[in-house]
């Protein structure tokens, strides 16, 4: 467990996700003021931590704090409420209720694809959260069935809950993403997005038309092999009809997917056009029904004023003037004399001489000593010069000098020996200069040479044993080499695995698109759950055994 903040403690990961993880905590008392909802003493909670990148940028906590009241305020019978924000070191986190069910994603993949009617009316209840948060000039930017949540009630109705408010927003930072980047999926991400153009909250209902064909198909209407490609897809390319979908819906779908987001319905004729759709071509639709189901086109009207998405061309906040404090009125007066700061010299309006150095503090030495800053200003300069060349004997050089060998001991000769002659002159002593000036050296002397001698005849002395050479850090640890290899090892099929996968149309046939990752994160959720109903189904057996 580990605590975060005062009031909450982590308990076990839920999910994973491209901002953060999510985990369920346990709250360890109530809450401040500052929270949207107190809570009590021991109420579970899902708290989602953002990644570390994310936390570590400047941007982002700022932002994150900036709009603390607009995440806190977003209530709705939709949207999974935030409870709290936690600003703790390097650590930012969402706590919010927790919603004990299944995402949207997974539930598709476990049972199939569902009816139109069905997926009319459960796109009609995310329609009305993104209604509401319009309202309130918030952008979801990253609608997917992964994002909504599905909440059971006691009646065994279930109910879609949007999650991740503001975390695009959130990470929308100048040091994450660039002009030509975009905010969310590439199966979901509008048009405008994948191009940098201006975002407002018709991106959320070009989600939501892809949200509503997956419901109803069971996948996405634009696939590829690569992000680009399904980018390319979503700018180029129109959404084909399914044979079996109803053609009400249909009109529905093809509206949200127009490629101009000003074609778009608002999100609450969106929800009015779904739930007349949704009536009309149920089983027990009587002729004004189908009518009406037929005529939905009249209903989806767009947005007249779609809420601005923030840090995107075109949705900057004016300029903020401040108010004149000066005499008169109150009102800003752009042709207005500049404010001068006042004088701070003398009476007289005169500026105070400059001031060569600070007065000797008391206790100093006196005028004729020297100043304690010159001091410090001699011994940083000393500290600066440059370095000195001083004449250095050759014999005592140790690049210069050659190791000298000892002559073995030689008998008595009766040739005589020419007298030993010296080459090197007496060195000269230059006169000193300033410090400043480099002083150069000599020619260095030259060594002295002696007649060739020949060697006795002696046996070869025999050499010591060589001894090992020593390494620098001897200390060894054991088991480094295999853990280095093992890590290598996994990283290679890794990187193998990616490129088979990105290559080949290997995703197209299991996967259905899906990135590498998303991928992996589905097979070790399929593991995991089986893992899971084994360890119950063992549960059931030694319950059963020990009621025998």
């Amino acid at each position: 467990m580990r605590p975060v903040g005062s009031k909450y403690l982590l308990e076990e990961p839920l999910g994973r996700g491209a901002t953060g993880t999510v985990w369920r905590a346990r709250q360890r008392e109530t809450a401040g003021a500052e929270a949207a909802v107190a809570g009590q003493p021991g109420e579970t909670v899902a708290i989602k931590v953002l990644k570390e990148e994310l936390a570590n940028d400047a941007d982002v906590v700022m932002r994150f704090l900036r709009e603390r009241s607009v995440l806190l305020r977003l209530t709705h019978p939709n949207i999974v409420r935030t409870r709290d924000l936690v600003v703790e070191g390097d650590l930012l986190a969402l706590v919010m209720d927790l919603v004990d069910g299944p995402d949207l994603h997974r539930y598709l993949r476990e049972n199939g694809p569902l009816s139109p009617v069905a997926a009319s009316l459960m796109t009609a209840q995310i329609a009305d959260a993104l209604a509401s948060s319009h309202a309130d000039g918030v952008v979801h930017r990253d609608l997917k069935p992964a994002n909504v949540l599905l909440k059971t009630d006691a009646d065994g109705q279930m109910h879609p809950m949007l999650t991740d408010f503001g975390i695009a927003r959130l990470a929308d930072s100048p040091g994450l993403t660039r002009t030509h980047e975009f905010v969310g999926t590439p199966a979901y991400v509008a048009p405008e997005s994948a191009e940098g153009r201006p975002q407002t909250s018709a991106v959320d209902i070009y989600g939501a038309g892809i949200l509503l064909y997956e419901l109803v198909t069971g996948r996405p209407p634009f696939a590829g092999g690569t992000a680009l490609e399904v980018l390319h897809r979503h700018l180029s390319e129109e959404p084909r009809r399914p044979s079996t979908l109803p053609e009400p819906l249909w009109t529905v779908i093809e509206r949200c997917l127009r490629k101009e987001p000003s074609e778009r319905p608002s999100a609450e004729n969106l929800a009015r056009g779904l739930r007349t759709v949704a009536a009309g071509i149920g089983v027990h639709a009587n002729a004004a029904q189908v009518d009406a189901a037929l005529g939905v086109a009249a209903l989806l009207a767009p947005d007249p004023a779609p809420a601005p998405v923030p840090q995107t061309p075109g949705a900057a906040d004016p300029t903020q003037v401040l108010p004149n404090t000066g005499g008169g009125s109150t009102a800003y007066d752009p042709s207005a004399a500049t404010s001068v700061m006042p004088q701070t010299g003398r009476p007289g309006g005169t500026a105070d001489p400059t001031a060569v150095m600070p007065p000797v503090p008391p206790g100093q030495p006196g005028p004729e000593e020297p100043h304690p800053w010159q001091s410090q200003l001699r011994a940083a300069r000393d500290r600066n010069e440059q370095t000195q060349v001083q004449y250095l004997d050759p014999s005592q050089d140790p690049l210069r000098r050659r190791p000298q060998r000892q002559a073995p001991q030689q008998p008595p000769q009766n040739r005589p020996q020419r007298p030993q002659q010296q080459y090197a002159p007496a060195p000269q002593q230059r006169p000193q200069h300033q410090p400043q000036r480099q002083q150069y050296a000599p020619p260095p002397q030259q060594q002295q040479y002696a007649p060739p001698q020949q060697p006795p005849a002696q046996p070869p002395a025999q050499r010591p044993p060589r001894q090992p050479r020593q390494r620098a850090n001897p200390m060894r640890i054991p088991g480094l080499g295999c853990l280095k290899g093992c890590l290598f090892t996994v990283l290679l099929f890794v990187v193998a695995g990616w490129l088979i996968w990105e290559l080949t149309p290997l995703q197209d046939w299991v996967a259905e698109g899906k990135s590498y990752w998303d991928a992996i994160g589905d097979g070790i959720t399929t593991v995991t759950d089986w893992i899971s109903k084994l360890g119950e189904a063992k549960d059931t057996a030694d319950q059963i055994g020990n009621q025998q």
